[in-house]
């Protein structure tokens, strides 16, 4: 738990906040995870709600790659929809709302 709790520092900037001004898509992702590894599942969701998706949909994928299941299966690609949409509608909540960490 100490190595997670200064994990922090190793956090990458975001090129397009720091380009244009505001947040990306996927800004607060990184320490949405920390949040997660710590086991502070509601911090992680208000930081980034995609969080849990995203990693279920990830691994759902890399692992039929992996074991060579269908990768065009029906509950894959509603996965990565799902996932999507959650992405999208989180981020247009935080612009419209200006939802800011």
């Amino acid at each position: 738990m100490l190595i997670l709790s200064r994990a922090d520092i190793f956090l990458l900037p975001c090129p397009f906040k720091y380009l244009f001004g505001f947040d990306c898509p996927g800004c607060g992702f990184q320490r949405s995870v920390l949040a997660l590894l710590n086991g502070d599942f509601v911090q992680s969701f208000q930081l980034y709600p995609p969080t849990v998706p995203f990693l279920l949909s990830f691994t759902a994928g890399v692992g039929s790659w992996l074991f060579k299941f269908d990768q065009n299966a029906k509950w894959l690609k509603v996965m990565y929809f799902f996932t999507g949409f959650v992405m999208v509608a989180s981020y247009l909540y935080k612009m419209l709302f200006q939802h800011i960490h």
